[in-house]
């Protein structure tokens, strides 16, 4: 599925399942030697990204020196951002939103943020949070190890969308088209 998904190119996504897999993959027991071969064949992997696929080191230029280049997504995000302020302009009340492009999937903490402030901003981060590790802790109290590992593979990947959108919204990370999960 990873060269499926690199076929389109699609970076984001397998980096996603990749790491979903290998936090799977760990779960399951396997040595950690084996993991650590693993995670170093995935950064290899990822970082020859960078050489084969010029939009991935486009967006990684663009991320590092964003002066001398468009950055127009972000900008209008964080302006979504700081616009909210504390505690927001209101539901359906945000002016700035009108401009993030991709609202509604990729920039949808944004709109959140500048509706209902940085409050609700924190509580959701934490909700997610409370979310991974709760399902986590479940998971591993799960007797049948299949069930065990799925369901820890599931909220890895839930986690790790989340942090992905949000770290994007936040100008943490290059930009990628990572929606928000239960949100966008």
């Amino acid at each position: 599925s990873i060269g499926l998904l690199l076929i389109q190119p699609d970076v984001g996504q397998t980096v996603l399942i990749t790491v979903a897999f290998g936090a799977a993959f760990w779960m399951a027991g396997v040595p950690i030697s084996w993991v650590m071969l693993l995670g170093g064949a995935a950064v290899a992997g990822l970082s020859s990204t960078y050489f084969l696929f010029p939009h991935v080191a486009a967006r990684v230029h663009k991320f590092l020196s964003p002066d001398g280049s468009d950055t127009h997504q972000v900008d209008r995000a964080a302006e979504a951002i700081r616009a909210g302020g504390l505690f927001g302009r209101g539901p359906g009340e945000g002016v700035m939103k009108r401009h993030v492009p991709d609202l509604h999937t990729d920039f949808i903490y944004s709109v959140g943020a500048e509706e209902y402030g940085l409050i609700f901003s924190l509580h959701l981060i934490a909700l997610f949070a409370l979310l991974v590790t709760r399902g986590l802790y479940r998971a591993m109290q799960l007797n049948d190890p299949f069930k065990q590992v799925a369901a820890a593979g599931l909220f890895v990947l839930v986690g790790q969308q989340a942090f992905i959108n949000v770290a994007v919204n936040l100008n943490l990370i290059p930009t990628k088209g990572m929606t928000l999960p239960f949100i966008s």
